[in-house]
């Protein structure tokens, strides 16, 4: 048996999985800092950078979680994680794992390609008739 034929109706559901799983870990950020939780010794102005990179996480997380305007949410977060990659994490090292920015560059590309991809059939797009056009 080959193990395409086994894994190969799996994978739009997979897609689905990487979306919400990496929206959940995604909002955290966000939740901590608009929210407070968890707690944190940062606390930033609503209109602030970090603000904005909250609202961002937190409200376009909770999008992506459900699948809904996924692949524009997709790819604003993408970018929102490049430029905070090159904003934050790139001018302390040249390399990522010295510099902190790993997790911005997953999430970059996990975003970029749910923004290609498409949600997957775990979505409220899906649902829409909207997951692969949309």
């Amino acid at each position: 048996m080959d193990l395409r034929t086994v894994t190969a109706p799996w994978a739009p559901r997979m897609l689905s999985v990487l979306r919400i799983v990496s929206s959940l870990i995604f909002m955290a950020h966000g939740t901590q800092k608009i929210l407070g939780f968890p707690a944190s010794a940062s606390n930033p102005p609503l209109l602030s950078m970090l603000g904005i990179a909250g609202l961002l996480e937190l409200i376009g997380g909770a999008l992506l979680l459900v699948g809904l305007f996924s692949r524009p949410v997709a790819f604003v977060l993408s970018g929102q994680m490049a430029f905070a990659y090159f904003i934050a994490h790139a001018p302390k090292n040249l390399f990522p794992a010295l510099n902190g920015g790993d997790a911005a560059i997953l999430y970059c590309f996990i975003f970029l390609y749910i923004a290609f991809a498409g949600p997957g059939p775990w979505s409220i797009d899906a649902q829409r008739g909207r997951g692969a056009s949309y």
